[in-house]
């Protein structure tokens, strides 16, 4: 593929992270002047935002299952920063990212603007957040987070950390587990993972250098929290999905494996 057809693909890109600005802005000044701004709204707008981002990668896409209808605590695995608006563009949805998205160029503020909770490993402030995602989830509006805590190659499926898995209880909301696949010419899709030192710029050279690829997403049967452990939640949905990515639950695979061709 041509450079300048590359370079124009990466514009287009550009053009709706404009587009987004403009409507981060357009928050921002709506929060100066103490206009309702509600995060149903904002929800709304960052499902057009992620839309049009989706639509501008270089992915087709096929969605499996059916949306919820109420809202849940959506848990997926995570490979790369195109699955925010690849599951964004979904249903209206907040994220909770760690805290290093906030300080991103750009992409930090359009975070928080959409309303994202961030939430930085390790320092002791779960409860806090577990709080937080609580009240989210109780005023109804849906929320999504990758359990494993990074992203992988695409190839296996880390552990879901189930510690967080406790604020859908607290709000007896139930679980969305989610599987998203990527795959090229019906094998795994290498070019899509984003992970290690990868910047962006140069990941999306690498995903316009070539021809569309395939995104599948998985919308699996959704887990009721009511008197469940966390423990036991994380379990369910890792199976869940780990069936839904390799077609075999996670104990009949000790060591990772290339995920079998889908049907």
């Amino acid at each position: 593929m041509s450079r300048l057809r590359v370079y124009a693909r990466i514009a287009r890109v550009l053009l709706v992270v404009a587009l987004g600005l403009g409507m981060a802005c357009v928050f921002g000044l709506f929060e100066r002047l103490g206009i309702a701004n509600s995060t149903v709204r904002r929800q709304r707008w960052s499902r057009f935002f992620m839309a049009r981002l989706s639509n501008a990668l270089p992915f087709r896409v096929t969605v499996h299952g059916q949306l919820p209808q109420r809202p849940m605590l959506w848990v997926s695995n995570h490979v790369s920063w195109t699955d925010i608006p690849l599951l964004g563009m979904l249903a209206p949805l907040s994220f909770l990212s760690k805290v290093e998205v906030r300080t991103w160029p750009v992409a930090g503020w359009l975070a928080a603007k959409a309303g994202s909770l961030f939430i930085r490993r390790g320092s002791g402030d779960s409860q806090l957040i577990r709080k937080q995602m609580s009240r989210h989830l109780e005023q109804a509006h849906p929320l999504l987070m990758f359990p494993e805590g990074t992203t992988t190659d695409g190839r296996s499926l880390r552990t879901f950390h189930g510690r967080l898995l406790s604020a859908a209880i607290d709000a007896d909301v139930a679980l969305q587990p989610v599987a998203i696949r990527y795959l090229r010419q019906g094998e795994h899709d290498s070019l899509a993972p984003f992970i290690g030192d990868d910047d962006l710029l140069s990941h999306l050279m690498r995903l316009f250098s070539h021809d569309r690829s395939e995104v599948h997403i998985h919308l699996l049967q959704p887990i009721a929290c009511h008197g469940q452990e966390r423990a036991a939640l994380a379990f369910q949905a890792q199976q869940a999905v780990h069936q839904a990515l390799f077609g075999i639950s996670a104990e009949q695979q000790p060591i990772p494996m290339r995920p079998a061709i889908a049907a």
